[in-house]
């Protein structure tokens, strides 16, 4: 019995890894419009802000890229892509914006 549960939590890293379902990115798109996000930013194109998708690929294999966002997207800046800084988002949650976050690097 004990072994069945080794094996089930070892298959839960897998899961994390599959694609996310449609509704998901649905959710997530509706938080990140609800945000104001999608003011500067979109999934796949550039548009104030670089594309999610581009944000995903640059720091794919960072382990420390998620704290850093989450600070980068809360306090603002600039230099990373461009001379265009990002506004800070101190009105939208610490959680919301990991959430965000988070999604937005598994992105493909």
């Amino acid at each position: 019995m004990a072994g069945r549960r080794l094996a089930a939590w070892a298959v839960l890293p897998l899961l994390a890894a599959l694609p996310a379902r449609a509704e998901d990115d649905a959710a997530m798109l509706e938080l990140a419009d609800k945000s104001r996000c999608t003011a500067c930013h979109d999934v796949r194109d550039k548009v104030t802000g670089p594309a999610w998708v581009e944000v995903a690929h640059r720091y794919r294999g960072d382990k420390n890229a998620l704290e850093r966002l989450v600070v980068k997207v809360r306090e603002g800046g600039s230099g990373n892509w461009g001379t265009v800084p990002m506004s800070p988002n101190k009105r939208v949650s610490e959680e919301n914006i990991r959430t965000l976050v988070t999604w937005i690097l598994a992105l493909k």
